[in-house]
């Protein structure tokens, strides 16, 4: 009831300070981010959590911006498989696999996550338990049986070890909202990767979801299945598993030959017209499944595994990095057992750290309705040259994929690309005009990014994308917060911290900065240094010719 008045005084009060952008859901945080994959078992020697956090450094700078950590519950030892179980095994929705660490480990883990400006998502395996999930001996109701009244694996499936529940029981469904809850309440989580969603009833997640962000309204909700309807149900993206999954669709079948860009270009406009432009889709060339059950990037794909990535960063919404593909990840990971990845130089690092930059700054390649649609160059060439143009505001990428083994060569047609671009791996200026030839290597591609006439700079320099602010987190919090913001341009800042009357509380800095990310600590003091109660309160982030605020509220 406490922050129920905040929040109805805050509107009231906010609504008449001008010029001011406040936060309404997941898009003001994940508009320009990508997500990558923690298969944390794998990822280090130890598996553990506070191994996995000496990579976020380097993973910070890589670019990454969501973090999806792969089932972290207890896994279950009855009828497991392998000598460690599958992570989608779930013994216990209330804790931690102790292989990993404790609850407080992951705690901290996701505190340093976000003062770094990244994001949390944590997989949600609501569909089925272990064997010998407590549950089966407190709500044995809650589970599918067979004529004589034993559990089963979910239908359809080889899933030995682990039994289908029934979500036709009220009590299961409101128990499985709350274990939601509690990881976003007590851990702090940005949202769910929600596994199998096709096997559980679309009511299901439409309530729990209206939960969720009753509670939390910016958390990012991912259905692991590819289908339109899941819009309708509240989930936030989906996957593009059409264009590559199960070790197939159209990536594969342009590999092995049997199909040309003709159905790409088909499926793109598909996915333009099924999906709302606030709904984002997730393409990808790997995955935990992709990897360990049908082959790495380099089994599947070979020589075009390269070009698939920067396709796949660059076309259409957000893009999944499965953990260890900067690294050339070359072997299928056992599921069951430890593998730990092969961490070494690659040139797929320095591949992800650009695409991951470049969408971060060119807000062309921004996710939803905040980014530029995807527009087909049209081109002589309808079999192997693939071309788009993608534009918001005086941002523009134009990106040529030549998709197919051997030199191929087209003729630009229309009027899209023209310009003056700076090639975002090579640095080469080009200039595009009427007519233009190109002839390019097997699987060979060029992202080109739009210099401003003007400036001579990429995009248009303007105060827009001077810089971004995001979201405070955690929003409410107490007594500490960390906010967080980008800088595209050496600029004066000021970050100012006021109550609701629009009174200074407190300065936070006041400086000269260079371009990048930067995250900033509020303690819940003003300028004496003496705490302040608790309420809503603002912070404004200004440079020479931007400005930008967000809400957030401390309760003590």
């Amino acid at each position: 009831m406490i922050l129920r008045r905040f929040v109805l005084l805050s509107c009231l009060i906010l609504a008449s300070l001008p010029n001011l952008a406040f936060s309404q859901g997941h898009a003001d945080w994940s508009y320009h981010l990508n997500i990558y994959e923690v298969n944390t078992r794998q990822y280090t020697a130890s598996g553990t959590f506070s191994e996995f956090a000496t990579h976020l450094d380097r993973l910070q700078d890589m670019g990454v911006g969501i973090i999806w950590f792969m089932p972290v519950h207890p896994i279950g030892v009855q009828n497991r498989l392998g000598s460690l179980g599958s992570p989608y095994s779930v013994r216990d929705y209330l804790a931690v696999n102790p292989e990993f660490g404790t609850l407080d480990e992951f705690k901290a883990l996701v505190d340093t996550i976000h003062a770094k400006g990244m994001y949390v998502i944590i997989d949600w395996v609501g569909n089925h338990t272990s064997w010998d999930n407590p549950l089966t001996v407190t709500h044995p109701e809650w589970y599918v049986t067979d004529g004589s009244g034993n559990f089963v694996p979910p239908p359809g499936t080889n899933w030995s070890d682990v039994i289908q529940l029934d979500h036709s029981q009220q009590g299961l469904r409101d128990y499985m909202i709350q274990a939601m809850l509690f990881w976003i309440n007590e851990a702090g989580i940005d949202g769910f990767r929600c596994d199998a969603v096709s096997f559980m009833p679309g009511d299901f997640w439409s309530e729990a979801i209206t939960a969720l962000k009753a509670v939390k309204p910016d958390i990012l909700m991912l259905a692991e299945d590819d289908g339109p309807q899941y819009q309708a149900l509240g989930f936030d993206m989906s996957y593009a598993w059409g264009l590559h999954g199960f070790g197939n669709g159209v990536l594969k079948r342009i590999y092995n030959g049997t199909s040309n860009v003709s159905e790409l270009g088909n499926y793109l406009n598909n996915e333009l017209n099924t999906y709302g432009v606030n709904h984002y889709r997730m393409y990808f060339t790997s995955n935990h499944d992709e990897n360990s059950w049908h082959g790495t990037v380099f089994e599947q794909f070979g020589a075009a595994a390269e070009i698939f990535a920067v396709l796949t960063g660059t076309i259409n919404s957000m893009q999944l990095i499965y953990g260890g593909q900067e690294a050339g990840l070359n072997k299928r990971l056992l599921f069951f057992d430890k593998d730990q990845i092969i961490w070494q130089p690659h040139p797929f690092a320095n591949i992800y750290r650009t695409l991951l930059h470049l969408k971060r700054e060119n807000r062309a390649l921004w996710n939803g309705s905040r980014g530029g649609l995807p527009q087909r160059v049209s081109t002589t060439n309808t079999q192997r040259i693939f071309a788009f143009v993608r534009e918001k505001d005086d941002n523009k990428i134009f990106a040529v994929f030549n998709l197919g083994a051997g030199f191929n060569g087209a003729t630009l047609l229309d009027t899209l690309y023209y310009g003056t671009y700076r090639d975002v791996f090579s640095g080469d200026t080009v200039t595009f005009g009427q007519s233009t030839n190109v002839t390019m290597p097997g699987w060979e591609y060029h992202i080109y990014q739009k210099i401003n006439a003007v400036s001579g700079l990429p995009g248009d320099g303007g105060p827009v994308g001077e810089f971004v602010l995001a979201q405070n987190y955690p929003n409410p919090f107490n007594p500490e917060t960390v906010i967080s913001y980008q800088l595209s341009v050496v600029s004066e800042v000021k970050l100012v911290i006021y109550d609701i009357q629009g009174q200074v509380v407190r300065t936070l800095h006041q400086r000269r900065e260079a371009p990048g990310r930067y995250s900033v600590q509020w303690d819940g003091r003003d300028n004496a240094g003496r705490a302040v109660s608790s309420g809503v309160y603002i912070y404004r982030l200004e440079t020479a010719r931007q400005t930008s605020a967000h809400k957030m509220i401390l309760l003590r």
